[in-house]
């Protein structure tokens, strides 16, 4: 096998339960606890792994609403409106997108009113930001 297939499975595994031990992800992907070690460590240094989290079902999340917000920014302000939003405690993850808009956040806030004074207030309120779509997560079905 190559050293990019393993790769592969290991992440695949990684990514489908971040709280895997290495042994457990040597079992699945039928490689060594070193090998696991070792190409992790290279996935975190080439920045593919940039983090671990925990998947939430927005609908059982008690005290806060969560919504994908589609934010278009004019191009002149793009850099410093990026980094403005990626400094909002209330934005947990900032995606660039080929989509309808620019970028996609996921936006926390304590209840709908809250989300939608975060979207008003500090989102649009950001210089370069001419529009904020949000789409409130319901229930996670997968």
């Amino acid at each position: 096998m190559s050293a990019e297939s393993t790769k592969d499975r290991i992440l695949e595994v990684l990514e489908a339960d971040a709280k895997a031990s290495y042994a457990d992800i040597a079992e699945r992907a039928d490689v060594s606890k070193p090998t696991v070690r070792k190409y992790i460590n290279e996935l975190e240094a080439e920045g593919v792994v940039v983090g671990y989290s925990a998947d939430v079902d927005p609908k059982k999340l008690s005290g806060q609403s969560i919504a994908l917000v589609g934010i278009s920014v004019e191009s002149d302000h793009y850099v410093t409106a990026t980094s403005e939003l990626k400094d909002l405690d209330a934005i947990k993850t900032l995606y660039t997108s080929s989509g309808d808009h620019m970028l996609m956040a996921e936006v926390r806030a304590p209840d709908g009113d809250a989300l939608g004074e975060v979207i008003r207030e500090s989102i649009l309120g950001i210089e370069g930001v001419t529009a904020a779509h949000p789409s409130f997560l319901q229930e996670r079905l997968k």
